[in-house]
């Protein structure tokens, strides 16, 4: 489920879409009826943060959190236009240039799921995972769940059944950064506090 300018929605709608992605049952109660369905599905999540932020509470509910800034180089800059460009004057010729691309990577990510369901996260890499968060002060573990199913996902991702330090690394600062704030007219972190810990922890330059 996608949900533009999350940001700005009320908090209580929020919360329950939150409650119903992780519990996968949704509950709608009006009047004297209640009705509780099976929901299953993956929240995301886009805004802008300068039109206001989610309180810290509802975003540690998130699992990952990315930030996406402009794209600066001229030279992609035109290669995107040049792309919408394309689509805007044949819609249906533009997406069939990308359906073997597409069909591959919908393969990729099949062949993954199989996957995931063996690979593991080494048991002395999961107690440093969790002693990065503690470290940094997240509260609660979701951080460290989070933290160790990336890891597995990527791993699983590229075809691999062991996960790595890399692999860690590479996610670890997705699923912490916007744990760390305590004050809510802080700034997200942007991954460096993380990556530094990381490095300590795992002795790693």
């Amino acid at each position: 489920l996608y949900v533009d300018e999350v940001n700005l929605l009320d908090d209580h709608l929020v919360d329950v879409l939150l409650d119903s992605a992780a519990s996968g049952w949704n509950v709608v109660e009006r009047e004297s009826i209640s009705i509780r369905h099976p929901a299953r599905f993956i929240l995301v999540g886009s805004g802008n943060p300068e039109e206001g932020e989610l309180r810290p509470q509802l975003l540690d509910r998130f699992g990952m959190h990315a930030q996406i800034g402009t794209v600066k180089e001229p030279k992609l800059r035109v290669q995107i236009v040049s792309e919408r460009q394309k689509f805007d004057e044949n819609p249906a010729e533009f997406r069939k240039g990308y359906e073997s691309g597409q069909r591959a990577l919908t393969q990729r990510i099949v062949d993954a799921q199989k996957l995931l369901k063996t690979n593991e996260v080494a048991y002395d890499y999961r107690v440093k995972i969790s002693q990065i968060c503690s470290e940094l002060n997240v509260d609660g573990i979701r951080g460290d769940i989070v933290t160790n199913r990336a890891a597995k996902a990527i791993a699983a991702f590229e075809g691999r059944s062991e996960v790595t330090p890399e692999d860690i690394y590479r996610v670890i600062p997705l699923c912490l950064r916007h744990r760390l704030r305590k004050d809510p007219l802080a700034q997200i972190d942007d991954g460096d506090r993380v990556r530094e810990v990381f490095k300590s922890v795992f002795d790693m330059e």
